[in-house]
């Protein structure tokens, strides 16, 4: 029986307005009510994740940044799993070689040196979760996100990593041409050894230590809860999901997943333009999944 349910966000529980339909939300009610917890599993950070979840007005506890950060449901922080800073320094040193834009998540928020490729970047990555929007409409999509959250420009992250108290939880970067690009310099990521290279979309890569990954947090807290990982859903859409649909007795990749991670699920649902989280949730409940 399912106890535990942990669900990505964009391309997933997110459909093309970037917020949760009515469809999921009554979805995530139900199986509340039949006593099942619902949390999200994000590559966001917690003000991203929170501000969707805010306006249906769902409380929940929060797997952030891949994993690595996780939050209870009232947003108290219950453990962090950083990079380590020269390691950052030297992941930084590879994306700077290759003119590659990137942003800081952190224990203090997220840090950009650059508004104006910050829009391109996230306006990239709308596109990719929603092939059917213009370039334009993703620019004017990127530009309102702006506004919700707290974004920290600055000259040089480098000069930040001087902090001895400011904990790299995620580097995420950015290119046009996708895995052109991106695939070389994460391979040469990847062998720097003791981190986590995954993706979110065609145009983003994102790194994370290697014990930051979704599937290593939603086993976490479920054996925090008491709950075996046969007892736990898991539902999501690309590669940064795929650990957790690993580790999940019950697994959904959404209709509009990656033909890869659909591999990876027991089960396909509907995609996030038609609620599919709010079905597999119900197809879980009634088929006693």
């Amino acid at each position: 029986m399912i106890k535990l349910i942990a669900s990505d966000m964009d391309g997933t529980l997110l459909d093309a307005h970037m917020s949760i339909s009515p469809e999921n939300a009554e979805a995530i009610r139900f199986a509340n009510d039949a006593g099942i917890e619902f949390m999200v599993a994000t590559g966001r950070n917690y003000q991203e994740a929170r501000a969707a979840l805010d306006e249906v007005g769902i409380d929940c506890a929060m797997i952030t940044l891949n994993g690595a950060q996780v939050f209870d449901k009232t947003g108290n922080s219950l453990f962090t799993v950083p990079i380590p800073t020269l390691k950052t320094a030297t992941v930084l040193d590879i994306l700077d070689q290759n003119e590659i834009y990137y942003e800081v998540s952190t224990n203090r928020g997220l840090y950009s040196e650059s508004q104006a490729k910050r829009i391109e970047s996230f306006a990239s990555m709308i596109g990719s979760h929603l092939p059917h929007l213009t370039y334009k409409m993703a620019i004017a999509m990127a530009s309102a996100n702006l506004e919700l959250l707290h974004i920290n420009y600055v000259d040089s992250i480098r000069d930040l990593l001087q902090d001895e108290t400011l904990e790299v939880l995620k580097v995420i970067c950015f290119h046009t041409e996708g895995p052109r690009v991106l695939g070389p310099v994460g391979k040469e990521i990847s062998e720097l050894g003791d981190l986590a290279v995954t993706s979110s979309g065609q145009n983003n890569i994102e790194v994370n230590h290697k014990n930051a990954q979704k599937g290593i947090a939603v086993a976490h807290v479920a054996h925090d809860r008491g709950i075996e990982l046969d007892d736990v859903m898991a539902i999501g859409d690309n590669f940064n999901d795929v650990s957790m649909l690993q580790v999940a007795g019950v697994s959904f990749a959404m209709g509009n997943a990656e033909i890869e991670v659909k591999n990876y699920a027991k089960f396909v649902t509907d995609t996030n333009l038609e609620s599919g989280v709010g079905k597999a949730i119900l197809r879980a409940i009634s088929e006693n999944l």
